[in-house]
């Protein structure tokens, strides 16, 4: 049984878009080589159509260790309009998303990474599929979005463990929490 793996930059007020209002200057050295260890210990990515669309722009025409990482590495869409995705490596989940993840965690392999914390995620969180979220808390206030940018959705409540806790350089905190709840079929709690 494979874990899926979500790992998401977050502002302080709780802002997961409009990157560009309060991310990049928390980028350095150590979160590109943190970043680079949490792709590598995967072996296959997951991600919305929205992601996608971004990463697909991005990444294929870029070098250096972390580009040849994230194009070469199976990529999964979870997507009901995208065909034919062009991205190296890349397949679509179509049909019912949460059907779609259980069969691709049931799969042999590691760990699933997932970037960004949109619809996918937190509905996967919802269904207990998503087993472990780190979220890059940046000390900086984005003031910038509406709901739908926001780490918050509405009716989505759920307890997670806190596992850990990295402080990077630049004031960037990442928590790593659990799900404990995100088991493989049949598993007892404990």
């Amino acid at each position: 049984m494979r874990t899926i793996i979500n790992s998401t930059f977050v502002s302080l007020d709780g802002v997961v878009n409009h990157m560009d209002k309060w991310h990049f200057d928390y980028v350095d050295a150590e979160s590109d080589e943190f970043a680079l260890e949490q792709l590598r210990a995967a072996d296959a990515m997951l991600m919305g159509r929205k992601t996608y669309e971004v990463y697909a722009g991005a990444w294929p025409g870029r070098d250096g260790e972390y580009a040849d990482a994230i194009n070469a590495i199976p990529k999964h869409v979870a997507s009901t309009t995208l065909q034919n995705p062009a991205w190296h490596n890349t397949s679509v989940l179509d049909g019912d998303l949460v059907e779609a993840v259980r069969a691709l965690r049931a799969q042999d392999g590691t760990s699933i990474l997932m970037h960004g914390y949109g619809p996918v995620a937190k509905t996967l969180l919802q269904a207990d599929l998503l087993d472990e979220l780190h979220l890059w808390v940046h000390p900086h206030l984005a003031g910038a979005g509406d709901e739908n940018d926001l780490l918050l959705h509405h009716g989505l409540t759920k307890k997670l463990e806190l596992t850990a806790t990295r402080t990077l350089n630049s004031g960037v905190v990442v928590l790593t929490l659990r799900n404990p709840d995100a088991r493989p079929e049949g598993a007892p709690h404990v």
